[in-house]
């Protein structure tokens, strides 16, 4: 074995040395790194538990507020959109408008030769009683207010006090819901039959005949043996005011009304009276009459009177003074609230406008007084 210089025995030394230093520096390292990534993943696991629980709890917080601010209702019963009860919701159906008779007849279909909005006309000539136009006037409809000439008829026949006090009470008040003429009104029954005729006051015209001898039975009766009387054939009555519409009567039937009326000065001059003031509870009244061209004068009118309910419609019978001769004029069942006074308007101008031949004669009537 040759000996090595102490020189490479030095530098082999070294090379070992240096050899082992680097391997377990490495070994170092790989565990160092090693541990760090273990306790990378040791730290990652950790933050996420604790993130995970952080969530949890956060949400059973904001589940907790939820709770907190969400009031439970003190009723928990189905809520329904109407108020009325259950077993009628399902049995609703939907509700059809009423019809005036004349419409449910049919009668608006027919055209006159004036274009009248007025389902039924008739049209007089007074001084020979010549029927001049008709149109339907043999149908029998509801009539409504007009059914106060007769009540005022009947009153002035059975010549009771004019003066008397008389009192609106509950079972004037119970006739009409709507009315100035509130229960405990004291009037006399003069004032009854003008609001009654110029303002049509259907509690007016109640009490004129609660307060008939006999009572309201009583007065009825004599009522409808005046629709005899006069010649009315077809008219029969079951109450004094016309808020029924079982009072009935045909256009003819009515022209036969408004020539007698005529022949009572008093009404005359109560369905013409354009205005009337009374005290009712320490406050001033004012009624006025339901007849506009009463109110504007746009016509010479020497008696009238409307009515209205849904089964008669606007309905209006009057007479007046057109080229200097009266005539009779009846519309009823008209369409809209002022159309019977233009019909009147187209009427008048249409007299005016040229001669017209008779088509028949009224029957059974008197010739009004000029």
């Amino acid at each position: 074995m040759s000996k090595k210089s102490p020189y490479k025995l030095f530098l082999a030394i070294l090379i070992v040395s240096m050899s082992y230093s680097t391997h377990v520096s490495a070994k170092t390292t790989d565990e160092s790194s090693s541990n760090n990534n273990i306790q990378a993943e040791k730290n990652k696991s950790s933050k996420s538990s604790k993130e995970s629980k952080s969530s949890g709890a956060n949400r059973s917080i904001r589940a907790d507020k939820t709770k907190k601010n969400a009031k439970s209702p003190k009723n928990s019963r189905e809520v329904r959109p109407t108020v009325l009860p259950r077993s009628s919701v399902k049995k609703m159906e939907p509700v059809s408008p009423r019809v005036s008779a004349g419409t449910a007849l049919g009668l608006g279909k027919n055209v006159d030769e004036l274009n009248l909005k007025s389902k039924v006309a008739m049209i007089v000539d007074l001084q020979n009683q010549d029927i001049i136009f008709d149109k339907n006037s043999q149908i029998v409809l509801p009539v409504a207010s007009i059914t106060k000439l007769l009540t005022a008829m009947v009153v002035l026949d059975a010549n009771l006090p004019m003066e008397e006090t008389l009192e609106i009470n509950e079972q004037d008040a119970a006739i009409y819901k709507n009315s100035r003429l509130v229960k405990g009104t004291t009037l006399t029954r003069q004032e009854a039959l003008l609001l009654a005729l110029m303002s049509s006051e259907n509690r007016a015209a109640y009490t004129l005949g609660r307060n008939y001898p006999g009572g309201i039975n009583a007065f009825m009766a004599a009522i409808n043996r005046k629709t005899k009387e006069i010649g009315m054939k077809n008219a029969f009555f079951e109450d004094p005011t016309g808020l029924t519409s079982k009072n009935v009567a045909s256009a003819e039937d009515l022209a036969i009304l408004v020539n007698a009326a005529y022949q009572y000065p008093v009404i005359r001059q109560f369905t013409i009276t354009p205005i009337h003031f009374k005290q009712i509870n320490q406050r001033e009244q004012q009624f006025l009459n339901s007849n506009r061209l009463v109110r504007s004068g746009d016509m010479e009118v020497l008696i009238q009177k409307t009515g209205y309910i849904s089964e008669a419609g606007r309905c209006l019978v009057m007479m007046a003074m057109v080229n200097n001769k009266p005539y009779t004029m009846v519309f009823l069942d008209s369409v809209g609230v002022q159309s019977r006074f233009a019909d009147a308007i187209r009427v008048k101008e249409w007299i005016q406008s040229s001669q017209h031949a008779m088509l028949r004669k009224l029957p059974n009537t008197k010739i009004a007084a000029n």
